[in-house]
């Protein structure tokens, strides 16, 4: 096996058919995984799919709303088909900006659904998928998780709780041969980064770009692909003696700021 093999491996990525999710589902594929892209937008997923297959990989499109458990565990139970799953990547995720007094109930509840009680659904399904051969858990945190951000209230709350329960899943199937990591990126420029400056900064979209990328100290947002290539290695054998550890890619923002 060359390194960073994924040859043989079924991986699952949530919210797999665009920006980080997109970039670690094609990664995996060329380097051997059979790929499973979850996402609530069928259409999108297949998108992805088709690419990955037209460039000779391996890959299948699944509907499903990471927030609905019994959904969950009925595709996960209909991937595994009694052969078990290598991989899972908890990329699916939603935003909200705002600090505490312009989030409502209803903003906290719908990024409750989908980045944690999500993020538990796909581990919880998937975790008798793992426990006879051992398998790989990638979560994906963020730079919220670990320190403040302004105007992300919400979402600093729900990232905090994939650290965390990486941590807790980490320490509980060590012993089955489990390993959970989780990644923790800054700023990354998807098309969600140039919707959101498009929407909210009409005729000053360079200008706002341009300070955002400088928010990190190495003075540019990340790609998709750099994220990519650490959960290509955090779920490949050569990462075998990593558990239970959060990997920030953040140009040097948590520990160059301030």
């Amino acid at each position: 096996m060359s390194e960073f093999s994924l040859d043989g491996k079924l991986a699952v990525i949530t919210g797999g058919a665009s920006g980080i999710g997109k970039a670690i589902a094609h990664k995996f594929a060329s380097k051997g995984a059979n790929v499973c892209v979850l996402e609530i937008n069928k259409g999108a997923a297949q998108e992805t799919v088709d690419e990955i297959i037209g460039a000779g990989g391996r890959a299948s499109a699944h509907q499903c709303n990471v927030a609905n458990q019994d959904e969950v565990i009925a595709v996960i139970d209909s991937i595994s088909g009694g052969d078990g799953i290598d991989i899972l990547v908890n990329n699916a995720g939603i935003a909200h900006i705002g600090n505490i007094e312009a989030t409502s109930g209803d903003d906290l509840d719908r990024l409750y659904q989908v980045n944690i009680k999500g993020v538990y659904n796909c581990m919880s399904a998937s975790l008798k998928h793992m426990k006879a051969a051992g398998g790989v858990i990638l979560n994906m945190a963020s730079i919220a998780s670990s320190v403040g951000i302004s105007d992300r209230f919400a979402y600093s709350m729900t990232k905090g709780a994939v650290l965390t329960m990486t941590y807790s899943v980490a320490k509980d199937y060590i012993d089955a041969g489990i390993r959970c990591n989780s990644i923790s990126p800054a700023r990354i420029h998807t098309p969600f980064v140039d919707g959101f400056i498009a929407k909210n900064y009409p005729g000053q979209e360079e200008e706002i770009f341009e300070k955002l990328s400088k928010t990190q100290p190495i003075g540019r947002m990340g790609k998709p692909e750099e994220v990519a290539n650490l959960a290509l290695y955090l779920c490949s054998n050569e990462a075998a003696f990593i558990t239970g550890t959060d990997f920030p890619i953040d140009g040097g923002f948590i520990k160059l700021n301030g």
